[in-house]
């Protein structure tokens, strides 16, 4: 009778979940503070829209998370 107590052997390292998870985080991160400068009235338009922080600053921390998404991919610690 064989003993078969192998360990399941996962895709990716703890390493790669971790950065995972702060790219996840990072995301959140541009798409929280892509949120809000709306108006309360439809009928008046709101300059806010249209502030760094939504038009420049977010979307670029949207796709640094993403970067950093990508590279927990692709990271192969089993190399050394």
């Amino acid at each position: 009778m064989k003993n078969n107590d192998q360990k399941p052997e996962f895709l990716f390292e703890n390493i790669n979940y971790k950065i995972l998870l702060i790219g996840i985080g990072v995301i959140a991160l541009g798409f929280i503070l892509m949120s809000g400068g709306g108006s309360d009235d439809p009928k008046v338009f709101n300059e806010a829209v249209f502030s760094f922080r939504r038009i420049r600053l977010a979307p670029t921390v949207v796709l640094i998370g993403f970067g950093i998404t990508i590279y927990s991919i692709f990271k192969n610690p089993k190399k050394k």
